[in-house]
């Protein structure tokens, strides 16, 4: 499959009603046709491809497939998917991957504090060094390009306020060290002549499940120990920490990608909502709610590196984006797959 050149199938364009971005312009609140998601087998892209797809994008997945492709295979399904193997500092895998290519959402990473301490070489090399240089070749044709950031960016605050996209960035790991400069350098870059457009969205932590599952990520870790009757272990039961549902997340996504340019150019999102803010210890209340007496231990912890309550008000104000499935729906899901033997939450291929 080729995208936006004269081959290209001209039913399935006219069947959508989409209307591709014309050179230097915006058309309005309509989003750009062909998409390219890096990292799109992944948690997150595999949802996002989803969700495109049904909005009537074409859409093409570059990912290296190091936890499989499996959330890719339904995809196939659909009119207007691409599924390229390829590694994000490859510059062969990139620039064939831009090929007819509208927008760009850069979702691939080494993604989480464990994996970028581990190889904090490949950490810089993935998610900084090839974040640029994708975006250099992006210019030849993309008119967006969404870079999927972190709330982490934020690192541990001293107040108790809710942290706004205009606060102070204090990166406390690899991960988000690498994510910050990244952001820097991009949102820069963009200024310059002829450069796509960069919306930057730092997301809370995500949870709920997608065609990718993951088990490492606080919600779902919790909800599927505990609905298995096993013991869990809570190590800093008091800190803050803003979530999002991997759906409502994809759907953060996508509303950039179809908002008017001058809503999303050159900005800063916290993609999340206010209402997400919640301490461990009010998840594991939620779970007691849900499931009874469960095993359950706190851990002392004098520091966390992630400790905030993040504000999603401007991407509620300007985009309209709230949150549709709560922290209990997300519990539910888990809790309903794992003790239905749908998922192994402990097998290797769902953790980072």
């Amino acid at each position: 499959m080729r995208f936006g050149g004269d081959d290209a199938p001209r039913k399935g364009r006219e069947k959508r009603g989409v209307t591709a971005l014309a050179a230097g312009s915006d058309a309005g609140s309509v989003g750009p046709v062909n998409v390219l998601v890096t990292g799109g087998a992944g948690y997150l892209g595999s949802a996002l491809a989803s969700q495109l797809l049904a909005s009537g994008h074409r859409v093409r997945l570059l990912d290296a497939l190091l936890h499989g492709g499996e959330a890719v295979l339904p995809l196939y399904h659909s009119e207007g998917f691409e599924f390229q193997r390829g590694d994000v500092r490859n510059a062969a895998d990139i620039s064939r991957s831009l090929e007819g290519i509208d927008a760009v959402v850069h979702l691939a990473a080494i993604v989480g504090d464990p994996a970028c301490r581990r190889d904090p070489n490949l950490a810089e090399a993935t998610n900084h060094a090839a974040s640029l240089a994708l975006f250099a070749r992006a210019q030849r044709s993309a008119k967006r390009f969404v870079f999927a950031s972190t709330c982490s960016n934020y690192g541990r605050r001293d107040d108790e306020s809710f942290v706004t996209e205009e606060a102070s960035l204090s990166p406390l790991s690899v991960y988000a060290e690498t994510k910050v400069a990244t952001e820097l350098d991009l949102l820069a870059a963009s200024a310059e002549a002829d450069a796509p457009s960069v919306t930057v969205l730092r997301f809370a932590t995500l949870f709920g499940l997608s065609g990718r599952a993951r088990f490492d990520l606080t919600v779902n870790e919790f909800a599927a120990v505990l609905a298995l009757g096993q013991k869990l272990e809570v190590y800093g039961e008091q800190f803050w920490r803003p979530y999002i549902h991997v759906a409502d997340a994809a759907r953060a996504v996508r509303l950039v990608l179809e908002a008017p340019h001058e809503s999303v150019h050159g900005e800063v999102f916290n993609a999340g909502d206010t209402e997400l803010n919640y301490r461990k210890a009010d998840l594991i209340e939620l779970l007691r709610a849900r499931l009874g007496d469960v095993d359950v231990s706190f851990v002392e912890v004098a520091e966390d590196p992630r400790d905030y309550r993040v504000s999603s008000e401007k991407i509620a104000a300007r985009l309209g984006f709230r949150a549709s499935r709560t922290i209990s729906d997300g519990l539910n899901e888990v809790i309903d797959a794992v003790q239905k033997g749908v998922v192994d939450p402990f097998a290797p291929a769902y953790r980072n």
